[in-house]
């Protein structure tokens, strides 16, 4: 009974040393790959920024406070890749100089030595999710922002399609279609709300703009009431709406769904659908809000079993990563515009690709211990 005892105290002391070990050779291919496809993704803006600084004369401040903003939603890009090129490496490498057969003669089977890892890549989803939340929207309209002003202000007046933006106190606009030579609009919905009265609903086939003032054209007017039926109905063929500042119109007020919280663009869709308004794209994109972030988790959860494949450390890793990148960013798309269109609910078309590898992992964490 003693020397179970002292045995099992041997394993467990020997498993924590294990552990840190295998933690090690997952972290600093971790740290290079972060900072290597930071670099590599910063290419393609930092071409746009030197061409503001060479061409617009843009102060280099400025320059660089643009970079800034742009770098947190860089870096939470290249966490999910990071952690599975990372997995596939260390593992790998440990694998291939039969370090793994030689733990698991320690009496760990090897779902147990990627415990660690796997544990790591869950951290790493949550740190993602929170600078997701918390930071990176604010830094990408802060980005965004200045490069409208700086890139537009000699034009006439950005006004982004197909994105609802606050245009003055409880009004919001949506914009199908804008000629901004023309100063013309297709397709305008205006969402009135206020605290004392229910919301209305302006929508109009076209419009025109100019300083503080939008003109629409052959529309309908709707007033809702607190159930959301419509309470009262007009036509109009012409309509005068007043701005109350152009500049926070145009360039401070629009905010794609990148630019928003899950907390705020949830406000949104819930302000919108209460008037009975599809907003498929926001839905999709507040699940997608939380399911990217757990990319990190899933790719770790597949490529620690995967990693048993290897007989060369850096030739598979990097092939396999690459495969499964190209078809992870490629099926995410793809599944958000089925569900736009209709064809899957939001909720499942976020959550496919994570739940299709997670499912593989799985598998292959079960069977880890066939493998060899």
């Amino acid at each position: 009974m003693i020397q179970t005892k002292q045995y099992r105290a041997v394993v467990l002391r020997g498993s924590s040393i294990l552990d840190r070990y295998t933690l090690r050779e997952f972290f600093w291919p971790f740290v290079f790959c972060v900072i290597g496809f930071t670099v590599i993704l910063l290419s393609g803006v930092l071409f746009e920024l030197i061409d503001l600084f060479l061409v617009k004369k843009v102060p280099i401040k400025t320059v660089i406070k643009m970079l800034i903003y742009y770098l947190p939603g860089i870096v939470v890009m290249t966490l999910p890749v990071a952690a599975l090129f990372s997995t596939l490496i260390g593992l790998g490498r440990m694998n291939e100089d039969s370090e793994m057969i030689i733990m698991c003669s320690s009496g760990l089977p090897y779902w147990r030595i990627m415990i660690p890892v796997v544990i790591a890549g869950l951290i790493i989803s949550g740190v993602t999710y929170v600078v997701n939340e918390e930071i990176v929207p604010w830094t990408n309209h802060e980005f965004h922002k200045l490069f409208r002003e700086l890139v537009y202000q000699e034009d006439a007046p950005l006004i982004e399609e197909n994105i609802f933006f606050l245009g003055g106190e409880n009004r919001y606009f949506y914009i199908n279609e804008v000629n901004k030579q023309l100063r013309q609009l297709k397709n305008v919905l205006v969402y009135e709300t206020g605290p004392d009265q229910f919301p209305r609903m302006i929508t109009a086939t076209s419009g025109t703009y100019k300083d503080h003032h939008w003109i629409l054209h052959d529309g309908i007017v709707q007033n809702f009431d607190e159930d959301g039926y419509v309470s009262y109905q007009t036509r109009f063929e012409t309509m005068q709406i007043i701005t109350p500042d152009t500049s926070d119109l145009y360039f401070g007020n629009q905010k794609t769904s990148d630019e928003m919280s899950r907390k705020e663009l949830k406000e949104h869709i819930d302000r919108f659908q209460r008037s009975g308004l599809k907003v498929l794209s926001f839905v999709v994109d507040y699940h997608l809000k939380l399911a990217l972030p757990m990319a990190s988790f899933i790719f770790v959860l597949f490529a620690a079993p995967l990693s048993l494949f290897s007989k060369s450390s850096k030739s598979f890793g990097v092939a396999v990563s690459l495969v499964v990148t190209l078809l992870y960013y490629v099926a995410t798309p793809v599944c958000r515009s089925l569900a736009i269109n209709e064809v899957f609910p939001p909720l499942f078309a976020a959550w496919l690709t994570n739940g299709v590898f997670a499912l593989i992992g799985i598998v292959l964490l079960i069977r880890a211990d066939r493998l060899h």
